[in-house]
């Protein structure tokens, strides 16, 4: 009770025996809460997630590559083998990504896309690149195999991100900004159509289509585009035979259950042997070729199977706590390409798991995707936890945590990994002058507070209690003098009364 009484008294702005108002601090009411208030939380967070996503992506790979690996090479390892390789490549550059300071990967943007479109050439020559499941697409190099479009669609990502913060901070027209991303977007998807790969092409869609929303593009731009790509999905759908009889089979289960729409078919009925709880980790039988892919694009039917209801369900949830992690840096970096990076990164993870999910469990035609960090996909493994160390070195980037790091605070984890100390965001100087202009703009208004609002209106209503019943109400009464209510510092502004940008989740811009 004395506490709720201390913070009305603190409240009051009319108090005779006071001139100004102590701000309140919220406190937190959880050890859970506090948690969360903490300048690394965004950093372990990441760094937790990736951590189970990556040991869970490994167990399900032994799990449900067994018996193909057995029948095609004769060992019950060369599947698993391959992924704990691939998984290490991309824990190096993960590292990397997360050592590497944000100048020089914005500097390093337009070079790194550059050489995958190359890469994309490349791998249409026959000779060069590798036909694997109908897709010219991979480069086979000492028995390993890279998938030049899951580089192109980081390198586009960076490239991008840099590309519309630095333009619309020099306040860019529309058609600056556009002219050299949606050319670029369209030779990249263009050359991925030429192998052909829906897969890759949808996901390259949805980066695209994160940029421009994200980066507060005009409302017509994005509708236009997300059209656009739409329309491009359903033409290059219907274009192939076996695509056009996958969306049939999707359309109607039942019409060739043995042809095209075996893998679906046998997929949910995986999900249905599973139950609640499941058959058990290692004791499903979907994989024993009864499921083409198992371990690859319909991994999830094999954790659906082995560990139930509860272990997707589970699943699911780690990427919503990935989704809200993500997003949670974005809205806390202060700077504008960290922030539109972040965001857009976490949309096309998140946009791969709706798609392959939903393919799995019948909502949407199979369109091979992979789960990420989760099936069995070298290249694709790799070049996710490439993003992921980016999003963690954005997340030491947050202004709490980079403020908390260079004041000497110990953080173990840090220092584990032995990460330099990140650099503070220097605003460009076209931001600076702008934010000086703004910040002109607002002193210079009049702002009236609740007692010379008050004050007016109690003196005006005596002037108007005094006047004569023939007086003429055209005449101009004496301007009543406000009473200033005190300034006070605890509401969000500064000592000058300018109020701080707010660095929310909101679209950029």
């Amino acid at each position: 009770m004395s506490n709720i009484l201390t913070r009305l008294r603190l409240r009051r702005t009319g108090d005779d025996t006071s001139t100004e108002t102590a701000p309140v601090e919220k406190e937190p009411r959880t050890r859970f809460g506090a948690w969360l208030g903490r300048p690394m939380t965004s950093f372990h967070l990441i760094i937790a997630v990736a951590a189970l996503l990556v040991t869970l992506g490994l167990t399900m790979v032994l799990s449900a590559s067994g018996v193909y690996s057995y029948d095609t090479d004769g060992s019950p390892w060369m599947v698993f083998a391959r992924q704990v390789l691939w998984t290490f490549v991309g824990l190096f550059a993960f590292y990397v990504a997360m050592r590497m300071p944000v100048s020089v990967m914005r500097r390093l943007a337009f070079s790194g896309f550059a050489v995958t479109i190359v890469l994309l050439v490349l791998v249409l020559i026959p000779g060069i690149g590798k036909v694997a499941n109908g897709s010219r697409g991979w480069f086979v190099i000492a028995g390993l195999s890279m998938q030049p479009s899951e580089l192109a669609k980081i390198a586009f990502l960076l490239w991008g991100a840099h590309l519309l913060a630095t333009r619309r901070m020099e306040r860019a027209s529309l058609r600056e900004m556009l002219i050299p991303l949606v050319p670029a977007a369209v030779v990249a998807l263009a050359l991925i159509v030429a192998q052909p790969d829906l897969g890759q092409t949808v996901s390259l869609g949805i980066i695209l289509l994160g940029l421009l929303w994200y980066a507060g593009l005009p409302l017509r731009v994005f509708v236009s585009s997300l059209f656009a790509v739409m329309l491009s999905a359903a033409v290059l759908a219907m274009a192939e035979g076996y695509r056009s009889d996958r969306v049939m089979s999707w359309l109607n289960p039942g019409a060739d259950s043995q042809g095209s729409g075996y893998q679906a078919r046998q997929a949910r009925f995986a999900l249905a042997n599973g139950g609640i709880f499941g058959d058990g980790l290692g004791q499903g039988t979907a994989k024993w070729n009864y499921l083409p892919n198992a371990h690859n694009d319909f991994i999830f039917a094999i954790i659906g199977e082995e560990l139930g209801f509860v272990g997707a369900a589970g699943l699911l949830c780690l990427f919503g706590l990935f989704a809200y992690t993500g997003m949670r840096i974005a809205r806390r970096s202060a700077d504008p390409f960290l922030r539109l990076l972040t965001a857009t990164a976490t949309l096309w993870v998140m946009g791969q798991v709706f798609i392959n999910v939903g393919y799995v469990v019948g909502l949407l035609p199979v369109t091979g995707l992979q789960l990420p960090l989760i099936s069995a996909g070298g290249t694709s493994t790799a070049t996710t936890l490439l993003m992921v160390g980016i999003m963690a070195n954005a997340a030491r980037h947050e202004p709490e945590a980079v403020a908390a790091l260079r004041a000497g605070r110990d953080d173990r984890v840090n220092r584990l990994l032995r990460l330099p100390l990140p650099s503070p965001y220097v605003p460009s100087r076209t931001e600076s002058v702008r934010d000086r202009l703004r910040t002109q703009k607002k002193e210079s208004r009049p702002r009236p507070t609740a007692n010379s609002r008050g004050a007016k209106s109690a003196k005006a209503g005596t002037r108007t209690a005094r006047k004569p019943a023939g007086e003429n109400r055209r005449q101009t009464p004496t301007p009543a003098r406000a009473v200033r209510a005190p300034r006070h510092h605890g509401d969000g502004r500064d000592r000058s009364g300018r109020r701080a940008r707010t660095l929310e989740g909101q679209r950029y811009g």
